[in-house]
This record gives C-alpha cells, sequence and structure tokens, in this order.
C-alpha cells in the first residue's frame, strides 16, 4: 500500500490535473484578456469525430453568472418540427475539449432527437476565462447551470425538458450541478469522477491529512511566483507523453494517453492533449479544499451512472450511486469496459441506446 500511496498521489494531481506541482514551471499565459472574449471561434468543423449527416451543427457562446464567456457546439436533429424539443447539456472529460468526448455525445444525442449542447467549460478550450487551465468546484458545476440558462432561452426547447450529462471529471460536476439546480430534470454520468475526491485523496483515497498538507504547502509556496505573474503559470508539462513512461506506469495511463496523444483522441486544445499543456499551478488548490457531492442524500433529480466494468476509477460511480438519497436512480455498468472505452466508440462501448431511453423517460 505505500508504494500505491507514493505512486498514485502523484498521478492523481499529475495526469488527471496536468502535472505535479513540486518543481513548477515559470511557463504561463499571461495575458491580461476580458474573460467575456472567447478564446477562439472556430467555425470549421475540428473534431475528433466525422459530423453527421443528421443533424444541423451551429457554434454558440453565453456567460456563467461569473461574466465568463463559454463557447459551445449546438447539435440540432435535422428534421425539424415546431414542436420544443428536449435539450441535454453536456461537457467532459477532465482536461478535454467539446471538440472530442462531449461533442460526440452531444451529436450522438442529437440523432436521437434532441437538441443538445457540448460546452468548453471556464478557463478551457475556446471559452473565456482568465488564467487559463484553470478548474474551480463551483465555477464547474456553475457552467452547467449556465448551460441550462442558454438551452432554455432558445425557441425550440422547452425549458421543463433539460438534462444534463457530464464525462469523466465533468460526472461529478453534473452530479453536484443536478443536486444544486431544480430546473435539471435528469442527469447521466459516464466514466465518473468526483474531482475533488481524488484530489484531495488519491486514487483509491490513500491519503491521509499529512499527505493532504504536504500538497496544500507545495502548491501554496507556488502561489508567491505565481501571484508575480497574475495567477498564469501552469504545472510543468503534461506527462501523458509516452516518452516519460517507465516500468511502473499503470495501464490506465497508458490508456488516457493512447486517446489523449495520438490521431484518436488528439486536439490541441486540449489540456490532456497538448504537450507543452498542463493546468494552473494554483489550480488544485479549491479542488482538494472544496469537495462536492456533500448533499448527494439530498439529491431529487433521477440518475443514471454509466461506468466500465473494467475501469480503475468505477469506484466513483458506486460510492456515488450509494450516497445519491433518490430512489430513481441507476448504476449500469458496460461489461468489459475501461475508462477510457467510454470516451469514444472505438471499441462500440458506450451505451448510447441506454442513455436515449433515460433522457427520454425523463425528458418526456
Amino acid at each position: 500500500m505505500k508504494l500505491i500511496k507514493q505512486h498514485l498521489l502523484p498521478l492523481a494531481t499529475s495526469i488527471i490535473l496536468g502535472s505535479a506541482i513540486t518543481g513548477a514551471s515559470t511557463m504561463s499565459f499571461a495575458e491580461n484578456r476580458n474573460p467575456n472574449t472567447p478564446v477562439s471561434m472556430i467555425s470549421e468543423w475540428d473534431k475528433t469525430f466525422p459530423q453527421s449527416n443528421k443533424v444541423t451543427h451551429r457554434k454558440v457562446s453565453f456567460q456563467n453568472r461569473y461574466g465568463i464567456t463559454l463557447v459551445a457546439d449546438l447539435y440540432l436533429p435535422k428534421d425539424q418540427s415546431n414542436t420544443k424539443y428536449a435539450a441535454i447539456a453536456v461537457s467532459g472529460p477532465f482536461g478535454a475539449v467539446k471538440e472530442q468526448s462531449s461533442g460526440l455525445y452531444a451529436q450522438t444525442l442529437a440523432e436521437y432527437g434532441f437538441v443538445t449542447l457540448a460546452f468548453d467549460p471556464s478557463y478551457t478550450g475556446e471559452s473565456g476565462g482568465y488564467p487559463r487551465n484553470m478548474a474551480s468546484p463551483e465555477i464547474n458545476t456553475e457552467d452547467f447551470s449556465a448551460a441550462v440558462d442558454y438551452l432554455g432561452s432558445l425557441d425550440n426547447v422547452n425549458r421543463e425538458k433539460i438534462g444534463i450529462l457530464g464525462i469523466c471529471g465533468w460526472g461529478g460536476f453534473a452530479l453536484n450541478a443536478a443536486i444544486s439546480d431544480t430546473r435539471i430534470k435528469a442527469v447521466a454520468t459516464s466514466t465518473m469522477y468526483d474531482m475533488t475526491r481524488v484530489t484531495a485523496n488519491g486514487y483509491n483515497d490513500v491519503n491521509d491529512a499529512e499527505a493532504r498538507y504536504q500538497m496544500k504547502k507545495t502548491i501554496n509556496e507556488a502561489r508567491w511566483q505565481a501571484a508575480k505573474n497574475g495567477y498564469a503559470d501552469l504545472q510543468p508539462a503534461n506527462n501523458l507523453r509516452k516518452e516519460l513512461f517507465t516500468a511502473e506506469t499503470p495501464q490506465f495511463v497508458k490508456e488516457y494517453s493512447d486517446y489523449y496523444t495520438t490521431k484518436r483522441g488528439f486536439h490541441p486544445r486540449a489540456v490532456n492533449s497538448n504537450p507543452d499543456g498542463s493546468w494552473a499551478t494554483t489550480s488544485n488548490l479549491s479542488l482538494i479544499n472544496m469537495p462536492i457531492l456533500q448533499y448527494a442524500s439530498e439529491n431529487r433529480t433521477p440518475a443514471l451512472l454509466i461506468h466500465g466494468a473494467n475501469a480503475h476509477s468505477r469506484y466513483f460511480s458506486e460510492d456515488a450511486y450509494k450516497a445519491l438519497g433518490n430512489k430513481d436512480k441507476e448504476l449500469y455498468i458496460v461489461p468489459n469496459a475501461t475508462h477510457v472505452d467510454l470516451y469514444d466508440n472505438q471499441a462500440g462501448k458506450i451505451p448510447f441506446e441506454k442513455l436515449n431511453t433515460f433522457f427520454k423517460a425523463h425528458l418526456k
């Protein structure tokens, strides 16, 4: 267990969040830009998956209640009628962009007849927010509610029929949003992570209070330099690169790399894809100290939690399922699937029919 603790602590704050804080780089995006301004709004198709001829697509933007502009892809059923549609907001995984998994999920669900929105969370991708590559349990939960605001403003959407879907780390934020935002009528997660839990506790909860204290001490020491640069300093470069692997590198880390750093899932705007990219040096502080899902027992929103049977992260969904207080909930385990198998449909493992049935039942 000692070996696991020593090895997996850096992974929780390194592979999933970018890179280890120790030896933090002075690399930064020191731009004094207005958070109301998107980083970009590229109109041409630049996704990691083929464009469907069954839906229409357009780029949109909207603000969250912190004044940060979010950029998203809106997918609409091609055969539109005069009826108001049920809608679903999608985001994740943690460190990904809407051109990857969330866009694939959104486009596929639009083929089933939903209006869907795949968005880049604050501080990442094409969305605004500076300094870049910053995570926040509060703001990232708010991003889902802002997406609901936007969908509910559309003339062709029934605002009483809006659900959300979170993938990987945004699965935890989606559950948190569903607990707090009573307008959300259904919530689904796929290959879910609770980012606050894994950051504070490491994988399989091996970290104790002393380990957390040392993490906070290291990160807070990094603030002296970060403050000089508008908190834009980034952690050392992404270590999902294959050349950094050793005999001790876990298999699931290799699977992350196979998705993010190869033609299969690489996208230059994704934190986890960019070989020189990483999260801000102060990004982990709130994830360590502000746990989400504290009021899971008070959840009333119908919930579907999907996870791979062979995923290293399966326990996050299992524990969240037990914690949710609502009776209308389901834990759906995909046979022979790993964590990353549910990022794309390369292995044909994503249960889209299950998602379609769930959302149609609860957004009717």
